[in-house]
C-alpha cells in the first residue's frame, strides 16, 4: 500500500520484499498477533448512514475451476463477507476486522511503509458491523455492491467504505482473492496465505514474464468476481433473505480491485455501474507508460463508471484512464483527491495516523502512506462521492450536481474536465 502503488507491477514488487508465510506459521503466530501486550491498537470510523450494519461471512467453492495459484485443492475456494442494513444490533457481537489467522498473515507480509507490522495488534480491531443482526425490512429490497481489494490486501481492509455503504442502504459483498491476499481464513481455522511474492520473484523481473503475471492476476480476479455473480442469488437469499435485489448490482475496488471492477464490468453486463479507486487499467511497469491496455481501457464502457485518483492521478498522468475516457459511451466522471496517497482509499487512511504516536512514526512516514490530507476530510469525501455515484446509478436518485461542479463542502476533490 505504498504511495503511488497504482500499477499491478509496483504492488507485486512491494510484495516481493515482504515475508510470505505458510498457513501453518500464520496459524501458529496468530496468538502473537492478538496478544496485544504493549502492541498498538486503532479504531475504525463509525458509518455515517441511518441504518445499523449487520455482517456475515461465507465460503464459496467453484468446482468448475482448479485453483490457478496452487496444485491442491482441485477447486477454487473464496471467502466473502456480506454487510447489510440491519433492523437492530443491540446485544450482537461486533465483527472483527481480521480473524486471528488473517491478522497474523497481514502482520507477517506487512507492506506498510515504515510501519512495524509486529508492533500492532491487528486482531484487536472490531468493525461497526454486528454479526448475525437481523436484516432491515423497511427500505428494501436493497441494491447490491461488490468490493474487490488491491493486490495483497484482504477484503476487510476497506471496512470503512463498505460498512458506510451498508449503513446507507446497500448490501455490500466483499471478496477475498485467495492466495493473493496476505491471508484468508476459512471456517474451521484453515489459512491460505499469499503466493504473490514468490510468483513475482519467479519472473526474475523478465518483462515478458512480468506482463504474463499481471495478466494472470487480473484474469483470476475477473473469474472470481464472475463466479460470485453466478452465486449471488443463492448467497443473498442465505444472507439477507428477500431484502436485496440480485439484479441491481454495482462494483467498486481499490488499486487492482478497481481494475477488477471495471474489467469485470466490461466482460459481464450484470454489473450496472463501477468505481475504480486509484487503479491503473493497463499491464505496464509504470503508470505513466502508454500501451499494453486492458480490454476495458482499449474499448471503453457503455455503462456508468467513476474514476477516483490520488493527489497526482488524473487523465493527464494515467494514459489507460485517458483511453477508457475517450472510448466510453456511458455516463462517466472522475476526480483526484488533493493530498491523498494511494492507500488513502483504504482503512490505512485512518489506521496509520492513529499509530503515529504509539509507534513513534515520523510525519514523513505517515505522509508516505496516506499523504497530507486529513483522515476526516479524505474519508468524508470518499463516502459522499461513492454513495452519490451508486445512488444515482443503482437507485435513480439525483446527485445534486456533485459530479458537475466543485463542492465547497469537499474542496480537496478536483473533478476531471
Amino acid at each position: 500500500m505504498l504511495s503511488r502503488r497504482t500499477t499491478l507491477l509496483s504492488a507485486l514488487a512491494a510484495g516481493a520484499g515482504a515475508l510470505s508465510v505458510s498457513a501453518a506459521s500464520a496459524s501458529a503466530s496468530a496468538s502473537t498477533a492478538s496478544a496485544g501486550s504493549g502492541a498498538a491498537r486503532f479504531n475504525l470510523p463509525r458509518p455515517s448512514g441511518p441504518w445499523p450494519v449487520g455482517a456475515s461471512a461465507y465460503r464459496l467453492v467453484d468446482e468448475t475451476r482448479s485453483d490457478p495459484w496452487v496444485t491442491a485443492p482441485p477447486y477454487r475456494e473464496l471467502m466473502v463477507s456480506v454487510r447489510y442494513p440491519a433492523a437492530r444490533t443491540a446485544g450482537m457481537p461486533a465483527a472483527p476486522q481480521f480473524l486471528p489467522g488473517e491478522a497474523a498473515g497481514f502482520a507477517a507480509a506487512n507492506n506498510l511503509s515504515g510501519v512495524p507490522g509486529d508492533a500492532v495488534d491487528w486482531a484487536a480491531t472490531r468493525t461497526h458491523a454486528r454479526q448475525g443482526a437481523p436484516v432491515a425490512r423497511q427500505g428494501g429490497p436493497f441494491p447490491v455492491v461488490l468490493y474487490s481489494p488491491g493486490v495483497l490486501d484482504p477484503r476487510s481492509l476497506n471496512s470503512t467504505l463498505c460498512d458506510d455503504l451498508a449503513s446507507r442502504g446497500y448490501v455490500v459483498v466483499t471478496v477475498d482473492h485467495t492466495y493473493e491476499a496476505t491471508a484468508v481464513e476459512f471456517p474451521g481455522g484453515g489459512v491460505a496465505t499469499t503466493v504473490i511474492p514468490a510468483e513475482f520473484a519467479a519472473t526474475g523481473q523478465d518483462p515478458v514474464k512480468v506482463i504474463a503475471l499481471l495478466e494472470k492476476v487480473t484474469a483470476v480476479r475477473v473469474a472470481d468476481t464472475r463466479f460470485v455473480l453466478d452465486r449471488m442469488p443463492a448467497l443473498l437469499r442465505r444472507a439477507v433473505g428477500g431484502a436485496a435485489e440480485p439484479h441491481r448490482v454495482g462494483m467498486f475496488g481499490h488499486s487492482a480491485g478497481g481494475f477488477t471492477a471495471l474489467e469485470t464490468m466490461y466482460e459481464d453486463s450484470r454489473i450496472r455501474a463501477g468505481v475504480n479507486l486509484d487503479g491503473v487499467l493497463a499491464y505496464v511497469t509504470d503508470d505513466a507508460v502508454p500501451g499494453n491496455l486492458s480490454p476495458v481501457a482499449a474499448h471503453g464502457l457503455d455503462r456508468p463508471f467513476l474514476l477516483a485518483g490520488s493527489d497526482t492521478d488524473d487523465l493527464d498522468t494515467e494514459p489507460a484512464w485517458a483511453s477508457l475516457w475517450r472510448r466510453s459511451t456511458g455516463w462517466h466522471r472522475g476526480f483526484r483527491l488533493e493530498g491523498a496517497a494511494h492507500a488513502s482509499y483504504t482503512d490505512v487512511q485512518s489506521i496509520v495516523p492513529q499509530l503515529a504516536k504509539p509507534l513513534g512514526l515520523s510525519a514523513q512516514t505517515v505522509e508516505s502512506n496516506v499523504g497530507t490530507i486529513s483522515p476526516r476530510a479524505s474519508i468524508a469525501a470518499q463516502r459522499a462521492y461513492l454513495a452519490a455515484f451508486f445512488d444515482r446509478h443503482l437507485r435513480g436518485r439525483p446527485d445534486r450536481g456533485l459530479f458537475d461542479m466543485p463542492s465547497a463542502r469537499y474542496p480537496r476533490v478536483h473533478l476531471f474536465s
